[in-house]
């Protein structure tokens, strides 16, 4: 891996020969948790301008019409959060001469509060070809970290590191995206029937967080010479209307309840796990083929580029004396040019077979594939691969090894139908006829719902202490809370629509491995497993402490006091919010140079809010924790009893009765157990 330095630059040829895709990762952290960027992409030609504003992607224009370039989304890691950029270099217009990597900060925030800032490049094969760290950010905003640029039909990588302090907006103007000051103009894209024609770089209503950067938004420049009043702009990529699900259910034209509506995808009559391996391979990848923003969706972030997909099944490829059947393969034709990747499915909670990936991570070096893909329920951890595979060294090709939870493919799934929609309507009904078939309980593609066999005891080892510190078994735990917890995450974020992370609190350069391994020592010594989300919208961070000695999931947030205003007023407003939340919501006053101030039940500080306050009125206010407490289930499995299941449901509950009801909030769509069709 190529270390940069700021100013220098290197061929992506001489890195690696896969290059035709790279993923491009901007990362940060901060020891708080609480710091965050926002990534864009500009695509300049040879005079250092964008074409249109169509060539500015940022968070509320992610994906290009021809696949060049689609924002993935934010990962967490070790040690903070890294967006990641996918670029098909080969469907790059020749229009196009460089192409700028930039992330902006909003409300005054800058990037010298951050740690660990830092972009890395892998190739199509996940390879990690480079890093630039980036260590004298300071008090700027905006920063461009680096660019891709063309010379002699060759792609390069030059390290920049500029930082901008007029931030977002003043990045874009430099490089001729306009700037319309009309503050009507900060409107959002979202809506069936919205005719707007404002350009494609809008901020959203819903986002408020950015408009202090971004004030102003981006619109389609006229031409020097027209004298005529402006037009209205075609209608932009991302304010075409698309299909999503109706929020209610029609009326059912069924005589009684007992009456089942015809499936796609039946699921009831699946018998063994090798039906449902089979069914699940099938049912996705057909969907993948005819859906096409869901199957780029999915493939994006492994490498393959923008084109027409095919899928297969039952395929028999030879490997020695005994042929090989995949479960599936992918194929994507671009120019040419194929991306092949094969596919080993598992259902029902069944472990991947090392050996069976092995023999496909041969098959695949062998004939020139570039990846293969696994699906189980399991959730893959940063750092730690569910598979151990050997690679040959001496061999010239390299396959990329990549996993896919059946969580992740829900979460999308229910991303585009729900929240963001598709290009048609029969597009939205296979979406939710997959959706639906995950979701049915005879599919065993529920995701993770299994804490391992080190889990029962663990918690017989903390119930009796006799669970010593370095056991072994107590970082299996923690490795599957934190896949549960991940978990959440995409189940949350797919209901909502919105980004649901996990925070990690830790120091630049941490190991992920370093920090589970702290994370089991204190399950060895006080019996709690600790997590934090960041949901975004809410005005704080989530925090979920599940304690193995006393049975209680604890699910919190903080709040900072109000800026202005009495003590008394805040505790009164406080109160009137939470008027729909539980009786049983814990409130403590936080106070500054303390460890807490008085706390009480909702429904004993609902008639007197001013108990909330301390008794010593210089005592300064800082905040307000806000707590439920939830017995959590003893048994393994998706049960409603369950460990996983009592979770899943503790972060429910406590965000749609006391977060949504909190400033900054986004209110939830509320799920219903059996959407419907768009009919």
């Amino acid at each position: 891996m190529r270390e940069m330095i700021k100013g220098s630059n290197v061929s992506l040829a001489a890195l690696s020969e896969n290059i035709d895709s790279v993923i491009v990762s901007l990362g940060w952290g901060s020891s708080s948790g609480e710091g965050d960027a926002d990534v864009s992409v500009l695509l300049l030609d040879a005079n250092g301008k964008v074409r249109s504003d169509a060539d500015f992607y940022f968070y509320n224009n992610p994906v290009a019409a021809d696949g060049s370039v689609q924002l993935l989304g934010k990962t967490p890691t070790a040690d903070g959060n890294e967006d990641r950029i996918s670029f098909d270099l080969t469907a790059v217009s020749c229009e196009v001469d460089r192409i700028v990597l930039a992330a902006s900060r909003y409300e005054g925030a800058r990037f010298g509060e951050l740690e660990g800032v830092k972009l890395a490049l892998a190739d199509g094969g996940g390879e990690e070809l480079l890093r630039f760290a980036i260590d004298d950010a300071d008090s700027v905003s905006a920063i461009i970290f680096g660019e891709l640029y063309r010379r002699a039909e060759e792609w390069k990588f030059r390290a920049v590191g500029q930082g901008y302090d007029a931030g977002l907006a003043g990045l874009a103007t430099d490089f001729g995206v306009d700037i319309d000051d009309d503050a009507t103009a900060v409107e959002t894209l979202d809506g069936a029937g919205d005719d707007r024609t404002d350009a494609t770089a809008t901020v959203r209503a819903d986002e408020p967080k950015r408009q202090e950067t971004l004030r102003a938004v981006p619109s389609p420049r006229q031409p020097e010479d027209e004298a005529q009043p402006r037009k209205s702009a075609a209608r932009p990529r991302t304010a075409k209307k698309k299909v999503t699900l109706p929020k209610a259910a029609k009326k059912t034209l069924a005589e009684n309840e007992s009456w089942k509506d015809a499936r796609l995808f039946p699921a009831s009559a699946l018998k063994s796990d090798r039906e449902r391996e089979t069914r699940a391979t099938s049912v996705l990848l057909s969907v993948m083929a005819q859906v096409p923003e869901f199957g780029r969706r999915l493939t994006a972030a492994f490498g393959a580029p923008a084109g027409r997909m095919e899928t297969f099944t039952e395929v028999t490829l030879p490997h020695g004396d005994t042929p090989r059947r995949p479960d599936g393969v992918i194929r994507v034709e671009r120019a040419g040019k194929l991306w092949t990747a094969l596919v080993e499915t598992k259902t029902n909670g069944s472990a991947l077979k090392a050996d069976q990936v092995q023999a496909y991570m041969d098959i695949a070096a062998r004939r020139g594939y570039e990846a293969v893909i696994t699906l189980s329920n399991d959730v893959a951890l940063e750092g730690s691969p569910l598979v151990e595979v050997k690679v040959d060294g001496r061999r010239k090709h390299k396959v990329a090894l990549w996993h896919l939870s059946w969580a992740e493919v829900a979460h999308q799934a229910q991303m585009l139908i729900r929240h963001e929609g598709v290009g048609n309507a029969a597009h939205a009904w296979l979406l939710q006829e997959l959706l639906h078939y995950l979701q049915h309980e005879n599919s065993g593609c529920h995701g993770f719902q299994n804490m391992g066999p080190a889990w029962v005891p663990v918690r017989n080892g903390i119930d009796d202490e006799t669970l010593c510190h370095g056991d072994p078994r107590a970082l299996e735990v923690v490795e599957s809370w934190e896949r549960l917890i991940r978990q959440v995450c995409l189940r949350l974020g797919g209901e909502l629509g919105q980004k649901v992370l996990p925070v990690h609190r830790a120091k630049r350069g941490t190991d992920p491995k370093a920090l589970r391994a702290r994370l089991a020592d204190q399950l060895c010594l006080d019996g709690t497993l600790q997590s934090e989300l960041r949901i975004e919208g809410t005005p704080g961070v989530l925090a979920i402490s599940a304690d193995l000695r006393t049975g209680k999931l604890r699910t919190s947030i903080e709040i900072p006091a109000p800026e202005q205003g009495y003590p008394l007023s805040w505790a009164k407003r406080l109160v009137r919010r939470l008027a729909e939340a539980p009786a049983d919501l814990h409130i403590e006053t936080l106070v500054e140079g303390e460890t807490g101030g008085p706390r009480g039940t909702l429904e004993r500080l609902r008639p007197e809010p001013a108990d909330m306050l301390p008794k010593e009125t210089a005592t300064q206010i800082v905040g307000f924790r806000l707590s439920l407490l939830k017995s959590m289930g003893s048994s393994r499995g998706n049960a409603e009893s369950g460990f996983i299941r009592s979770v899943d449901d503790a972060v429910n509950r406590f965000y749609t009765s006391v977060a949504v009801h909190l400033d900054g909030a986004t209110p939830r769509r509320a799920p219903s157990k059996e959407e419907t069709t768009t009919g």
